[in-house]
């Protein structure tokens, strides 16, 4: 399984020893949650995997709740960050069409990792015991995506590039065209129904095609 939290040596050098056994903490107890669900996780098989004591674990982290959490977390702010990150702000000279299917093939790109499609049905899983994780999911990743899509709409209205009554109904309305069939997909079918690269930029294309359709100023 390929780890979210990569380990970078150049940035591992970086850390003083502590924060190395942290980072192996984290890394470890990634793979283990995702792989074994909450309940069949436990402490020795992250202490293991991590090459440290059980006790030097329960020094990072209280408990395996607290772990828990903290993975959850950083893996959703990961993935928010480097979603804005790739996403570059509209220049008047860019064609609108091509900016747009380049924002939802980004979105796509991020979303529809094994990773995060194994944290989602693990958030959902838990949700009676940790309600607070999916609020954490909801807030920093698609109501985050859809408050970041609304300011480019107002953006691109104001631009006399769309018509735009209520930027945040449009970008519901977006996010929805371009995320959710493939997200649904791959939530209920697993890894296998990630789709290619190309499939991707065509599902975005369609998209956009249609919100278009929608929003676009004729």
């Amino acid at each position: 399984m390929t780890r979210m939290t990569s380990s970078n040596p150049s940035m591992a050098a970086g850390l003083n020893r502590s924060e190395r056994k942290h980072k192996a903490i984290l890394d470890a107890a990634t793979q283990v949650f995702l792989r074994n669900g909450y309940l069949g996780t436990n402490m020795d098989d992250i202490a293991a995997l991590s090459a440290v004591s059980k006790q030097t674990v329960y020094k990072h982290f209280e408990s395996k709740e607290a772990l828990f959490i903290e993975i959850v977390t950083s893996m959703v702010c990961v993935a928010g960050d480097t979603v804005h990150e790739r996403i570059p702000q509209f220049r008047g000279s860019e064609d609108l069409a091509a900016y747009l299917v380049n924002y939802g093939y980004q979105q796509l790109s991020v979303v529809l990792t094994p990773q995060l499609m194994q944290l989602r049905r693990l958030v959902i899983g838990e949700v009676s015991r940790f309600p607070e994780l999916a609020e954490v999911l909801y807030e920093r990743g698609p109501k985050r995506a859809m408050a970041s899509l609304a300011a480019t709409f107002t953006y691109l209205a104001g631009q006399g590039l769309l018509v735009v009554d209520d930027a945040s109904v449009a970008a519901s309305h977006f996010n929805w065209l371009v995320m959710a069939e493939p997200v649904n997909r791959v939530m209920l079918l697993g890894d296998i129904a990630i789709p290619k690269p190309e499939e991707l930029h065509r599902h975005a294309r369609e998209g956009v095609r249609v919100f278009l359709a929608a929003y676009g100023k004729n």
